[in-house]
């Protein structure tokens, strides 16, 4: 009990009060010790607890942006099919036409009208590219 006070001349009393003040000294220690613990565990809990809560965002946000992006790939894929749709609706209809029929029997086959005469001459690449124009705007 002299560690207390260091001097090895120096005694302590012993009564009731101080062996009281001591006991109350002790027990406001292990309470100071007790409270420690106890927020040393709340830390590290709330600290796993929110780790994983920005995990877990950070997670669903990728998994979010990537729902995004093949979001906007089907659309422009549907928007790709709407326009195909579009030109293939037009085709039915110019195929119902006898008109266009006859003139793309022409074309493609060398078919001719009673009394016409077919030349076939030969192309140059001006000229490919220039037909070729023309069968996109028949379409």
């Amino acid at each position: 009990m002299n560690k207390r006070y260091g001097n090895k001349n120096i005694r302590k009393i012993e009564n009731d009060y101080v062996r009281t003040a001591d006991l109350q000294m002790e027990k406001l220690t292990k309470r100071k010790i007790g409270l420690r613990r106890r927020l040393t565990t709340f830390f590290i809990i709330a600290s796993v607890v929110i780790v994983s809560l920005i995990s877990t965002l950070y997670n669903q946000n990728q998994r979010l942006s990537e729902k995004e992006a093949e979001k906007e790939k089907m659309l422009a894929e549907l928007q790709e099919m709407k326009e195909e749709q579009e030109r293939l609706k037009l085709q039915i209809k110019k195929l119902e036409d006898d008109e266009y029929i006859a003139k793309l029997a022409r074309k493609e086959y060398f078919l001719s009208d009673d009394g016409e005469i077919i030349f076939n001459i030969p192309k140059d690449e001006r000229d490919k590219d220039k037909d070729k124009e023309e069968d996109h705007n028949d379409e």
